[in-house]
């Protein structure tokens, strides 16, 4: 090797660390941090620089977030344990409507759909670094809320007792029913009411409440009944637990679906630490512990085109029928008064 190539080769070696013969280019200063910035670009540069920020605050106030709702126990330590931040679960069985008047002062909320697109003006606006990924009809363009995971509504129940592949199916003799919930007051009650009522996709109260008037003698404890109409994550879970005593099917004409939303609260005591949150939650791995809890991940698809989804515990859900049937708020707010109002004919 003649003495000038080797000279080639030193200076590509040195090239990284000093631009081969040149001045290296001064780092530039990092902008500074902007824990109310609508993005984890605007305000933080990298997710590193947010971890920093948010461990600075000194903790982490969530609410309405049961530890054995779709696996939000492992979710929070998780979290916890990654970035070092102290997590204080407030009011773990807060409703949305709670959630949004609990003087507890949280960071985040999980709310259903309707409460959500109610209330957008008081959340901060904050688009999580994985929003491209987000269907269009369930986030809101300034990212005030966008959501998380979805659910479908589904049959559980004893093989032992009865085998019901519809909501008409209910009506055959013997098994006893429940719902989730009182649908006048509780989601999963009244997303069960209204799953039963769908006629070629379009919600129809009356025919639900009619179902429900004729099944009055056989309602029972959603704890001890034989077939309970609750989300398919919780039935799924269910039946993971007891695979010879509890399965679950979502009937082909009711594929009735919902989805949880995020949303930073405006005033979050700990604004960065809100938005780890978020980011976490958006991330692959908080998408997969969401799925491990039975959950249908918002990302799934995009996660499943790159590879990085778990499609094992994809394969364990179970089987949908098509796209879910989501409710309008028009549709939802016509269908709770429809309810409160008729529902004493069920429940006496």
């Amino acid at each position: 090797m003649t003495e000038s190539s080797k000279a080639v080769l030193m200076c590509a070696a040195a090239f990284v660390l000093a631009g081969c013969g040149q001045s290296a280019v001064p780092e530039q200063p990092l902008p500074p941090v902007n824990v109310q910035a609508a993005s984890l670009k605007e305000g933080f540069t990298t997710l590193d620089r947010l971890a920093e920020t948010a461990r600075k605050e000194g903790g982490l106030n969530l609410i309405g977030l049961p530890r054995s709702w779709v696996n939000y126990g492992e979710i929070i330590d998780a979290f916890s344990e990654k970035y070092g931040i102290k997590v204080n679960e407030l009011e773990p069985d807060a409703s949305s409507a709670r959630q949004l008047v609990s003087n507890a002062k949280p960071d985040c909320y999980e709310l259903s759909l309707d409460t959500a697109v109610a209330n957008a003006a008081r959340f901060a606006p904050y688009k999580v670094s994985g929003w491209h990924d987000l269907p269009d009809e369930v986030k809101q363009p300034d990212g005030a809320w966008y959501a998380n995971y979805g659910s479908y509504m589904s049959i559980g129940y004893n093989p032992a007792k009865a085998k019901p592949a519809s909501f008409a199916d209910l009506t055959k003799p013997g098994a006893t029913v429940a719902l989730a919930g009182d649908p006048r007051q509780d989601a999963a009650g009244f997303y069960g009411v209204m799953a039963a009522s769908l006629r070629s996709g379009v919600p129809q109260p009356s025919q639900a409440v009619e179902l429900f008037s004729q099944l009055k003698g056989r309602m029972a404890d959603a704890r001890t009944a034989d077939v309970v109409i609750d989300w398919d994550h919780v039935n799924a879970a269910r039946a993971a637990k007891a695979p010879e005593s509890w399965k679950v099917t979502i009937p082909r004409d009711a594929a009735l679906g919902t989805f949880y939303v995020q949303a930073i609260a405006k005033n979050a005591p700990h604004p960065a630490s809100a938005r780890l949150w978020q980011e976490y939650l958006f991330s692959d791995e908080g998408q997969n512990l969401l799925q491990k809890g039975y959950a249908r991940p918002v990302r799934a698809e995009a996660m499943l085109m790159r590879g990085t989804l778990d499609t094992e515990q994809a394969a364990k859900l179970p089987v949908a029928p098509g796209p879910p049937v989501l409710l309008t708020v028009p549709q939802t707010d016509a269908a709770k008064s429809y309810v409160r109002a008729k529902w004493s004919s069920v429940a006496g």
